[in-house]
């Protein structure tokens, strides 16, 4: 039932002959910074386990001691800047509450440490520098925690030669629960995974890609333009909802709406106004020359010309494709034919137009040609009968 360290160590004070001393199994306490102590100069090993020490007992050690038994005890860490313990060879702590494994500044002549069933996570990684004589670790039977930490200390383990006793039986991972019972030799993480730098510069590199994939597809694909069109259309008939509740319920005025280039303009007038406008079922027509309200942006002219008729006729060429308010008629047009899951769309081919020649952003005028039939202006007069025949069966 021995209880004070420091009295022990003065009743061994005058044993010049003493050394090995058993002390385990007793009631000693380690005293406070001002109890001091005094050892036999010739004691070697001292078995101090069992008892109820903390971390101030490395203030009341023998310095020439060898072999120093601590095993049970309520230890938490070895505290830095103890006393040398220059002749310690072998030192003891298992079964104590060691959160980490010690450092060896005051043992530099150690070569066997235990510190099994502790409390230790995941060791530090700095053990193997500072405790370069160490030559068998004995760290197993802790509740470590499987993480990119303990994964860099496995790694310099191995690097000095493997100093691991009982490796790998007792070597468990305890923490995360996933990983609960998984040896230490099977678990294993990336590079990417465990190297933060790596993993952020990884991040930004693949957002850039991302970023730049994402703006080459917007760029390719006329999104933006797709974006300001669709906006455009939402607002046009937002404002018309307020403005004009009696026009809610739209009503066909027209057969048709044409959309065609400028630079056709002298056909539209000469050829397909007159033959569609006169004579026998004439059709009539909204052209955005005479038909569109003055005050009204283009755009909301545009929308109510198309929902006012019945069919919405494209004049077809090169000069169509190049001009962008015929892109936005084909737009509007196409939503209406989606929207409202009707037939109204005619096609007429002025003059062939050579796929390359169509830009990127006309997919949608690509795929209608490619599905929907269209008519082909002729060259030959005596064609033409059939043409308008054909064209005017269509409007109707």
């Amino acid at each position: 039932k021995f209880e004070s360290l420091s009295r022990v160590s003065f009743m061994t004070s005058r044993m010049t002959s003493l050394r090995y001393l058993d002390m385990s199994s007793n009631l000693l306490r380690n005293g406070g910074a001002e109890e001091r102590c005094r050892w036999a100069g010739s004691l070697a090993e001292l078995d101090l386990s069992s008892n109820q020490l903390t971390e101030s007992v490395f203030k009341c050690l023998p310095v020439n001691i060898n072999k120093l038994n601590l095993q049970n005890n309520q230890i938490t860490s070895v505290p830095k800047g103890i006393a040398e313990l220059k002749s310690l060879t072998e030192l003891n702590l298992a079964s104590n509450r060691l959160a980490d494994l010690p450092g060896c500044g005051g043992f530099t002549g150690l070569e066997f440490l235990n510190v099994e069933m502790n409390l230790i996570l995941t060791p530090s990684a700095d053990f193997f520098e500072s405790c370069q004589s160490v030559k068998e670790l004995q760290a197993g039977r802790n509740p470590f925690e499987c993480s990119c930490e303990l994964q860099d200390f496995l790694r310099l383990e191995r690097r000095s030669g493997g100093k691991l006793a009982g490796w790998p039986e007792a070597y468990v991972c305890r923490y995360p629960e996933g990983l609960s019972g998984t040896q230490l030799k099977d678990f294993h993480l990336s590079e990417l995974a465990c190297n933060t730098a790596l993993l952020l510069v990884t991040a930004l590199l693949l957002t850039l890609v991302l970023v730049a994939v994402v703006a080459f597809l917007c760029i390719y694909l006329d999104v933006p333009w797709y974006v300001r069109m669709l906006w455009q259309w939402t607002q046009t008939k937002r404002r018309a909802w307020h403005d004009s509740p009696e026009e809610r319920e739209t009503v066909l005025q027209f057969h048709a709406f044409i959309s065609y280039s400028e630079r056709d303009s002298l056909w539209v007038k000469n050829e397909l106004i007159p033959n569609l406008e006169k004579g026998e079922g004439c059709v009539q027509l909204c052209q955005h020359e005479r038909n569109f309200i003055p005050g009204k942006s283009i755009v909301e002219n545009i929308i109510n010309c198309i929902e006012k008729s019945y069919k919405s006729i494209f004049v077809l060429s090169p000069n169509f494709v190049q001009s962008e308010w015929c892109h936005y008629e084909l737009y509007f047009a196409h939503h209406k034919l989606f929207s409202e899951n009707s037939n109204s769309l005619i096609l007429i081919l002025l003059e062939p137009i050579p796929p390359y020649v169509i830009p990127a952003r006309y997919h949608k005028l690509k795929a209608l040609m490619a599905k929907r039939t269209y008519l082909e202006w002729p060259k030959e007069r005596g064609k033409r009968a059939l043409f308008w025949a054909n064209l005017r069966a269509a409007i109707s």
